[in-house]
């Protein structure tokens, strides 16, 4: 008989309630690969939204969700000798194919994933994946800051935003970090210059910068462009720009440049590293059990929660009370 194990998997797309608990086999490896005991499993936008259309259709069925994961190799592939039974592990398998990360078992190359830093539980290392990768690769790679350049981070409290300045300042550069002013309070901690935000999420005043990060997409995108200073690079987090808004940034000789994660063995190294030395700071703000998926989804839809959501696969309990997914 194959093992089992319990997952949370999309039994349609829609609303959260499509989430329900299923037993699948427990994956089993090709060469290269380990088997992850997940102990937290990281929400992510992409997670609801794929949810509730499909996302780009390149999931099983059933359609388990999921893509950050941290959790315990407890087996290892023959051949592959990057990691070792209970070796505490993280990343962002295989995206965008379907990590299967609500589940309590993950089959991940091994080059894919990094050690989980000490000082920090599985709950902490779960939310990094996907965000800090995200943050990472738009400041180095797509904005390709240097030391001493200046980088603008729009929605410094949200998830990727809160990262990219963090890791913004270890790549040494000098941050200006814009959201409201309650989400400023660790940017300004960190060493970000900050600055409050118009009712459309823009900086009140206008300042010019080497790299500015555009979490908005639309309009917005095309309105920071006021923010690059001569040289400069816009970089956005949204895989779409309207044609306009290309149209607008070649005018003005400001590179667009636009970001989709991909995982990276080195990057996550370097995340790890990052958060050994204090520079990146984990924030998760609800914790619940994996048979609450619909409850986290609920939860990040709604907006306010300052962190990330994680799910405990190994954890007992049913759903989650109003006063645990309420801002």
């Amino acid at each position: 008989m194959p093992r089992v194990m319990q997952a949370v998997a999309a039994t349609a797309w829609g609303e959260p309630d499509v989430l329900r608990p299923v037993e699948v086999p427990v994956p089993s490896l090709l060469p290269g690969e380990m088997l992850v005991r997940v102990e937290a499993a990281g929400v992510n936008p992409t997670d609801w939204k794929s949810r509730a259309t499909g996302g780009r259709g390149y999931w099983r069925d059933p359609a388990i969700l999921g893509f950050d994961v941290a959790g315990v190799v407890e087996e290892v592939a023959d051949g592959s000798h990057r990691f070792a039974v209970g070796d505490h592990v993280f990343g962002m398998p295989r995206f965008p194919l379907p990590a299967e990360a609500y589940a309590q078992y993950v089959a991940a190359p091994a080059r894919q994933l990094a050690r989980i830093p000490e000082g920090i539980g599985f709950a902490e290392a779960a939310s990094l994946p996907l965000a800090g990768l995200t943050a990472l690769q738009a400041i180095e790679d797509a904005g390709r800051c240097l030391p001493g350049q200046s980088v603008l981070v729009c929605a410094a409290g949200g998830g990727v935003g809160r990262l990219a300045v963090q890791i913004a300042l270890a790549l040494g550069a000098e941050v200006t970090a814009c959201a409201r002013p309650a989400r400023l309070e660790e940017a300004a901690a960190a060493g970000a210059a900050v600055v409050a935000v118009r009712d459309d999420g823009l900086p009140v005043v206008t300042s010019r910068h080497d790299v500015v990060i555009d979490p908005f997409g639309g309009d917005r995108t095309a309105a920071l462009l006021d923010w690059c200073a001569p040289g400069g690079t816009l970089v956005s987090l949204i895989p779409r720009t309207a044609p306009t808004v290309e149209e607008a940034a070649r005018a003005r000789g400001i590179p667009l440049r636009r970001v989709v994660v991909e995982a990276s063995e080195v990057g996550m190294q370097r995340i790890a590293g990052w958060v050994a030395e204090g520079r990146v700071r984990p924030r998760v703000a609800l914790e619940l059990p994996l048979a609450a998926a619909a409850d986290a989804h609920r939860a990040g839809e709604r907006g306010g929660l300052d962190g990330k959501i994680v799910l405990r696969p190994w954890q007992r309990g049913q759903g989650a009370t109003d006063e645990e997914v309420t801002p």
